[in-house]
């Protein structure tokens, strides 16, 4: 049995798979709210306890693996967005296990694609893949996140990213007034800064800080899920502007990504906002904010660019990289 998660700032999606010939079949899954456990091994344990509740024994555990939001470096992640670390020395010895794979959400997504069905997946452009370079994996929840997968000439193998902590580049007069607005909250502004479920709101007050709404009262609030659906519903004016440039910015951002790693082989968002935007993502200034109109836009328009629809992606993707390194300790 694997054991394996994708830990996220909001929510943590734990499962239990059961090895069945190269196939994991999923036994047990949950989802926990992260910020209502005082650590990582608590939350574990409540979700071993559900487990049990349903019959199925945490004994047969062989080996972990989690994808983690955040920079993983040693077997140890580092994140702002997470309320406590996750160490996979200290989960070897909590879950009593001698293989405990720790790796970055956004690489744990790359590692699924080739495990996921059609109806995982929606294209947003089909363009033309160039075999055997390489893929791009972007990602926007609490943070932004990406991944790249490239060819080592005989299969593709992940490299974590860090877009999210590069600094902001505007693309418009109104981005450059959105730069300056938050400069004098934040110094420098990174791209999660605004491609991330927090920019909703940053981007609503900049534009109107008059207009509020019920889920700006509390931090705790989830102000990028009314906003959206506001503006989706098209019930705010101020929520539907908002959802254009966060959702153009997003597109610029992505297609800057895919140059920057000529992800000739296909572009892939993923992560819950685009889930829940995906009418938005489907629209032309989408793709156009993508291509842009520099040099190489007529490249961009080529580039396979595909939504996961698959939530659970990043627990996959994991799982399945707990499996393949069943014969070595990590």
């Amino acid at each position: 049995m694997i054991l394996a998660g994708d830990v996220g700032g909001t929510k943590c999606s734990l499962g239990l798979f059961r090895q069945e010939e190269d196939r994991l079949r999923p036994v047990f899954q949950s989802r926990l709210a992260t910020r209502d456990y005082p650590g990582f091994d608590q939350l574990i344990a409540a979700f071993l306890k559900q487990a049990a509740a349903a019959g199925i024994e945490s004994q047969a555990i062989e080996a972990a693996g989690f994808g983690v939001a955040g920079v993983v470096v040693n077997g140890r992640h580092l994140s702002e967005n997470l309320p406590w670390v996750v160490d996979a020395s200290a989960l070897k010895q909590s879950l009593g296990l001698q293989r405990v794979r720790l790796l970055n959400d956004l690489a744990a997504t790359a590692l699924s694609l080739e495990r996921l069905g059609a109806d995982d997946v929606i294209c947003l452009n089909a363009g033309v893949e160039a075999l055997h370079t390489t893929r791009a994996v972007i990602a926007a929840g609490t943070g932004l996140g990406t991944a790249i997968l490239f060819w080592d000439g005989g299969k593709y193998r992940v490299a974590a990213s860090e877009l999210g902590h590069t600094d902001f580049a505007p693309h418009s007069e109104r981005e450059i007034r959105l730069l300056s607005h938050l400069r004098k909250q934040f110094a420098p502004v990174s791209c999660e800064e605004i491609a991330s479920g927090r920019g909703f709101r940053r981007i609503h007050e900049f534009l109107n800080a008059e207009v509020t709404h019920e889920t700006f009262e509390t931090n705790s609030g989830n102000a990028a899920s009314e906003i959206s659906q506001r503006g989706l519903a098209g019930t705010c004016g101020v929520c539907a502007e908002t959802l254009d440039i966060w959702a153009q910015t997003f597109a610029a951002m992505t297609g800057n990504f895919a140059l920057q790693t000529m992800a000739l082989a296909g572009v892939y968002i993923a992560g819950g906002i685009a889930v829940k935007i995906l009418p938005k993502l489907r629209e032309r200034a989408f793709f156009d904010a993508f291509c842009g109109d520099g040099k190489l836009a007529g490249v961009l328009k080529g580039v396979p660019l595909s939504v996961v629809v698959n939530e659970d992606a990043p627990m996959l993707g994991a799982a399945y990289e707990a499996l393949m390194r069943q014969g070595a300790a990590i």
